[in-house]
């Protein structure tokens, strides 16, 4: 009895088989887990550039689609928003290029702010400004769709759809009315 214990012990042909068994699930978390640690960031990375492009062009828009009057710090787009949000979730002002991120599909997820600097951080092209300078800051807050989910995975998840993890971007502008 002893003898075949210790045969066990010195056997080496299953260990291979073991040590895979073994190692396997940690390296499927760890490969799949990078999956969706890059998808994250490439998301991210899209509604950065979203917002940054929503800003961009709404800075270009005529400064007379802004009211900034004179010693105030808010001001208001006397304009449609809708374009501004359009640019920012599709590219397009009309809103007919595909969305950046499949699965933002709603504009109610970005915000338009304006806001107004004095004329005196800003010299040059805003003097004789009747009123201070707007600067438009364009935000937006998007579910995040994990990757498994759009396969139609849920894991850990009770009911379809449903997000904990939001991506959040910001930009501001000065607007220049180019």
């Amino acid at each position: 009895m002893i003898g075949k214990i210790s045969s066990l012990s010195t056997d080496i042909i299953g260990s291979a088989a073991v040590e895979m068994a073994l190692v396997t699930p940690l390296l499927l978390t760890l490969m799949f887990g990078s999956f969706e640690l890059g998808n994250y960031f490439l998301d991210e990375h899209a509604v950065t550039k979203a917002v940054r492009d929503g800003a961009r062009y709404a800075a270009r828009l005529p400064i007379s689609n802004f009211s900034c009057p004179s010693g105030s710090s808010s001001g208001s787009l006397l304009g449609n928003s809708t374009q501004i949000k359009n640019v920012t979730r599709t590219g397009k002002a009309d809103g007919t290029g595909t969305p950046r991120l499949i699965t933002w599909t709603d504009t109610n997820t970005i915000t338009i702010t304006v806001g107004c600097k004095p004329v005196t951080s800003y010299p040059g092209i805003y003097t004789g400004l009747p009123g201070d300078v707007p600067v438009v800051t364009v935000a937006a807050t998007v579910p995040y769709t994990t990757l498994f989910s759009r396969l139609g995975w849920q894991i850990g998840r009770k009911t379809t759809g449903s997000s904990t993890l939001n991506l959040n971007a910001q930009s501001q502008a000065a607007v220049m009315g180019i």
